[in-house]
């Protein structure tokens, strides 16, 4: 079983059209487009009746203190956290692939809708949920795609692992507005196989990536 991208190579630096936030030499970080990548895949389980696609930073710092602030850098001994940007379930084997923008193509305060996506597939919330609480300007339930904006003061490069799961299930059993947890749960008995491929990203510019 195989994963694959048009849009950036596995290991590689994801381009910033993909990111939810890009560099801005006035205030760290700005919008960006938000597209999402495009994704391929192959030799899948002869047995596969549906796929779940999932996407996860492991990198995100597990305490708030230095995030984003001024005179300071989130540091590289911190514990890290998931954060999910993705989660997409009920894709039909056959779809073959994903098309760059076909799931997002911007920043959308408040969320994107959902849980109803493309193709007949179902996309959870993401993690920008949580984030976002509290923000008037932005706060909602974010479902489907959206990128990456790490801290514009972190030390580390950010992975972010797109992860597709072979189920012997037609439907993902999940119902309602889910998250990733909710989707890792429900199909840990139905996985017949798995690929991922992973980028990189940073916001800082003393940051090698």
């Amino acid at each position: 079983m195989e994963l694959y991208s048009e849009s950036f190579d596995d290991g590689d630096e994801i381009p910033g059209q993909y990111a939810f936030c890009v560099p801005d030499p006035a205030s760290h970080a700005t919008f960006s487009d938000n597209l999402n990548p495009h994704l391929a895949w192959s030799d899948l389980p002869e047995d596969t009746q549906s796929l779940v696609l999932i996407c996860h930073d492991p990198d995100v710092p597990s305490k708030p203190d230095d995030v984003n602030q001024e005179g300071r850098e989130v540091p590289s001994d911190l514990d890290r956290i998931d954060f999910y940007h993705w989660v997409l379930v009920d894709i039909d084997p056959e779809l073959e692939g994903i098309d760059e923008g076909e799931f997002s193509e911007e920043v959308t305060a408040h969320g994107k809708k959902g849980p109803d996506a493309p193709h007949g597939t179902r996309q959870g919330i993401n993690d920008y949920t949580n984030w976002f609480d509290g923000n008037p300007d932005m706060e909602g339930e974010f479902f489907g795609y959206d990128g990456p904006c790490p801290p514009w003061n972190d030390s580390i490069v950010h992975h972010y692992h797109f992860t597709l799961y072979a189920l012997d299930v037609a439907k993902c059993p999940v119902e309602g507005t889910f998250t990733a947890a909710d989707v890792l749960d429900a199909i840990e008995p139905h996985i017949l196989d798995e690929a991922s491929i992973v980028g990189l990203y940073s916001l800082n510019p003393n940051v090698d990536v």
